[in-house]
């Protein structure tokens, strides 16, 4: 019988009394490509850290060739043989390649100095396996992103590791960069090594995997072959929602479309590892569904838009005119408002009042001659705290000590008092409860009967189906296809998300 390289049983970790993982196990056999899959906040993370030695498990065992292993760090990680290929790797973009290749495992010569000369010869014929053409002596910044992964994973791979844990390894790469890691994988699997293999990127997952072990919310909910388990079934998993069959309508196939002119139309976003040559058209009192897993590009499309992300080409026109100002301030100006995913880091200053956070982006408007009305800031404050039901104390009560539904409410209002035209809603009802989500998507139809032209971002199925009139589906920072009328299902959204790599996807 052959025993697993690497296994862990019943893995159970916490953070401030909250499971992220929940008795996970995995099992990874010698020789074996395995996937680890799932959306944002599934636990795959917490899990490679606590592989790697990162971090240490609550509860639960890990064992290595069948015997109990205990990792007391990354350290103790390497000494067994494990070593991970993390999204922000340890790398010291200052030292030179070589050193890189070979920290703290670099060859010594006489008196135990390092021997600089083997070093480099032998840094040489690393890179040159890896078809890397550099000056092993040239600092690793001189690399791109895509190639400093590359050295992270000849590193790993030279040190002699039993097994490897690749986390979104191809999130930088160039294509031959790609095809010189999957080369590097079958290698890893002729000589009997193990990898276990992070990626939202599905025709990945196929393409170089043996088997797969899907997380949602902290627990493993299947393992098994990919051979045995069909995309959409994946993708189903993924999303908590039952296996569905391919529509027979193909995804991406055109539709006929309003006679009304599009209020906002972006043409061809391109950004290099994001975006695709995305294009999106959104009419005034229409709400436009934005779906696709984790790493679609569903946020990057909207901070394209509003002006946060810098693009490799593309155009946005409102109302017919072209955003030339490509800024946050030239969206605003235009009457485009972002409501960003996470609100903590990008929307709302917790130190602050709830008056304050509202007022914030609408002083300049509110202002004459540099003279603030703060009577007008009231009434706008009253009129939008009573608007959308937000429970507080007072208009002078900091926003953190709010509910998260509230809080969101709070941002919202903020972007409703600039008097938009446009509205980018990125996961506006993550996080808050029940009752707020179901308040908050009344006040959106509300607003689309109003006239406002909504693009709303979400990973809820049924808030897509339920609250849109179209939805648009990103795949790899491309559009995968674009569903209306009888076609928004969540049936025809998961076919969607699991179709075929869209052309020219990021």
């Amino acid at each position: 019988m052959v025993r697993p390289a690497l296994e862990a049983a019943a893995i159970v970790k916490g953070f401030s009394g909250v499971l992220a993982l929940d008795h996970v196990s995995l099992t990874l056999a010698p020789g074996e490509v395995h996937a680890l899959a799932g959306e944002n906040g599934a636990g795959k993370s917490t899990l490679v850290k606590i592989l790697t030695g990162v971090q240490r498990p609550d509860g639960g065992r890990l064992r290595r060739d069948g015997e109990p292993l205990v990792l007391d760090g990354p350290l103790g990680a390497r000494r067994a043989g494990i070593r991970g290929v993390h999204q922000d790797d340890s790398l010291i973009p200052s030292m030179s390649i070589a050193r890189n290749l070979f920290l703290g495992e670099e060859p010594r010569g006489r008196f135990g100095l390092i021997d600089t000369a083997r070093m480099h010869h032998r840094a040489a014929e690393i890179l040159a396996a890896y078809g890397l053409r550099a000056d092993p002596r040239r600092p690793l910044a001189s690399l791109g992103a895509g190639a400093q992964k590359l050295v992270a994973l000849a590193r790993a791979v030279a040190a002699g590791a039993r097994v490897i844990v690749l986390d979104e390894p191809t999130a930088v790469m160039e294509p031959p960069e790609i095809e010189t890691l999957f080369r590097v994988i079958e290698e890893q699997r002729a000589r009997n090594r193990s990898v276990l293999y992070v990626s939202h990127r599905i025709e990945e997952l196929y393409e170089i995997c043996d088997r797969v072990t899907l997380l949602r919310e902290g627990r493993v909910v299947h393992t098994g072959p990919l051979t045995a388990l069909a995309r959409a079934g994946l993708v189903s998993l993924m999303l908590g929602r039952p296996p569905v069959r391919l529509p027979a309508a193909h995804p991406g196939e055109a539709h006929e479309r309003p006679d009304d002119p599009p209020y906002l139309r972006a043409t061809g976003l391109t950004r290099r590892h994001a975006l695709a040559d995305v294009s999106i058209e959104l009419r005034q009192g229409e709400v436009l569904g934005l779906g696709g897993l984790l790493g679609a590009g569903r946020t990057e499309t909207a901070k394209a838009i509003a002006g946060a992300l810098t693009l490799d080409a593309g155009q946005v026109t409102v109302a017919g005119a072209p955003l030339r100002n490509r800024s946050i301030t030239g969206a605003i100006r235009a009457g485009v408002s972002l409501l960003p995913e996470n609100r903590k880091a990008e929307g709302i200053i917790g130190s602050l009042s709830i008056r304050d956070n509202i007022s914030l982006a609408a002083l300049p408007r509110l202002s004459r001659f540099g003279v603030v009305s703060t009577a007008r800031i009231d009434r706008i404050v009253e009129t939008f705290m009573r608007r959308l039901q937000i429970k507080a104390a007072s208009p002078q009560q900091r926003v953190d000590e709010l509910s998260s539904g509230n809080q969101q409410k709070v941002l919202l209002a903020r972007w409703l008092a600039m008097q938009p035209k446009v509205l980018l809603l990125d996961e506006p009802t993550r996080g808050i409860d029940v009752g707020a989500k179901a308040q908050l998507q009344d006040l959106l139809d509300e607003l689309a009967v109003g006239g406002l032209a909504i693009l709303l971002i979400s990973s809820d199925l049924e808030e897509l189906v339920g609250g849109c009139d179209r939805v648009v589906v990103l795949r790899d920072g491309a559009v995968a296809a674009e569903l209306t009328g009888p076609e928004v299902t969540e049936e025809g959204i998961i076919a969607a998300m699991a179709s075929a790599r869209a052309p020219g996807g990021a």
